[in-house]
């Protein structure tokens, strides 16, 4: 917790504010830290990927060709496809973003957010101060610091890396940039210098109540996806193995391989979540697998292509996943329900409604960054259609929301009147 908390006091106490100047953790310069504070978080995950990057280069072939610096380009490269940059590779564009490195860097920025948040919490009115309506820019200049950090070290990591022949787009770098940091750096300097807590209060119950039900409906299908995924994977473990093999990769390769192979899994769980909705994905141009129909050509040497389903007409089962998607929606929403109770049925319809739109709306900005191109020819179209995906996702997500949420009051209900009767 923080100093604006209001648990962060001894009982009597009189000047929160008094109190927070006094402890200097919470009161280091605000913009120095939060400039620093964005670069440690894009600087973080990037060391990770140049290291990943040398060790791949001195393990291919023992360091006999090129130079450590070509590990840390391809390093460099890993972490800006990361952010959306795309690379050229053989003149072919490769625009596909490696999720796992997204999420590491999601992660990132939110955990030093948070810790940046909590340095610089002293600084500014205390909450009874904002309460009364003073106005507080700690935040605020704690963020736009913290993506300026952010920023420089993403552009000056493109154009030191960037050439005619790979051509990294600055533009999305900065875009990606600035979204990463805004949907978890803001999050995490808000959270953890208390001003997240103290602005929560004037947002009405129901609606908090509705958006922590989304990101639940939202966590418990992509559960479901990823064990969707991992059953058939395991179900043709086999050629997987036969992928690897043919590859004649040492084992330096291989490890390096799977690692790489490790970075694009979130992506196959969110195709994986689009074939549960129903619309299915894309693997090439002209193709499709969802549940009603399979229809694919020749696919490249991938092991995570291996829990792809067998070209041609579906098991009679397959249709009824797409059962799943409602039923998880429901049964998480009446979990969040569960922690925050309410005795009323339109309250519990509608917060379950908007955790599933909103868990809807979230997967369809998942779809959008998990495709593109992943080669040349027919691999130039790989992932889910987004639009298809949105409109089925927000209406089995609403569904199965509202009908969690109605549920859990019926129940909620009836247990306060059996309790109402027995005392």
């Amino acid at each position: 917790m923080t100093s604006l908390l209001p648990g962060s006091f001894p009982a009597g106490s009189t000047s929160r504010a008094g109190r927070s100047g006094a402890d200097p953790r919470h009161r280091s310069p605000l913009v120095p830290v939060a400039l620093l504070g964005g670069a440690a978080a894009a600087g973080a995950v990037l060391v990770v990927c140049l290291a990943v990057g040398v060790l791949g280069w001195f393990l291919t072939d023992a360091g006999a060709h090129g130079t450590p610096r070509d590990g840390l380009r391809v390093g460099a490269f890993g972490w800006l496809m990361a952010h959306g940059s795309g690379v050229m590779i053989g003149g072919v564009a490769v625009t596909i973003v490696p999720l796992g490195i997204s999420a590491l860097c999601a992660w990132s920025a939110w955990r030093v957010g948070h810790r940046v948040g909590d340095a610089i919490s002293g600084h500014g009115p205390d909450a009874d101060r904002i309460a009364d309506g003073e106005r507080d820019w700690t935040v605020p200049t704690a963020a736009a610091a913290f993506t300026a950090g952010y920023l420089a070290v993403a552009v000056g990591t493109c154009l030191l890396v960037s050439s005619d022949t790979t051509s990294p787009s600055l533009g999305r770098v900065v875009v990606w940039s600035f979204l990463l940091c805004a949907a978890f750096g803001w999050t995490g300097i808000a959270t953890g210098s208390g001003r997240l807590a103290i602005w929560a209060a004037d947002v009405p119950a129901w609606l908090r109540a509705g958006l922590a039900g989304g990101l639940r409906i939202l966590a418990t299908f992509l559960v479901a996806s990823t064990v969707l995924f991992l059953a058939a994977l395991v179900a043709d473990f086999g050629t997987a193995v036969n992928v690897m093999s043919r590859l004649h990769a040492g084992v330096g390769d291989a490890a390096i391989y799977t690692t790489l192979t490790a970075t694009l899994v979130p992506n196959a769980v969110v195709y994986a979540g689009s074939y549960l909705l129903g619309p299915g994905f894309l693997v090439g141009t002209g193709t499709l697998v969802s549940p009603s129909l399979v229809s694919l050509g020749p696919v490249p040497m991938f092991p995570l292509l291996a829990a792809l389903p067998d070209n041609g007409a579906t098991p009679a089962w397959a249709a009824y996943l797409i059962a799943v998607p409602p039923l998880t929606a429901a049964v998480a929403a009446a979990a969040a329900q569960r922690r925050i109770p309410t005795l009323r049925w339109e309250e519990g319809a509608v917060r379950g409604c908007v955790g599933g739109v909103l868990a809807g709306l979230l997967l369809g900005v998942l779809t959008v960054v998990s495709g593109g191109a992943a080669g040349p020819g027919r691999m130039r179209e790989i992932g889910p259609d987004s639009m298809d995906v949105l409109v089925h996702a927000v209406t089995a997500f609403g569904i199965g929301g509202v009908v969690g949420g109605v549920a859990m009051t019926w129940w909620q209900r009836r247990a306060a009147r059996a309790e109402g009767e027995a005392s």
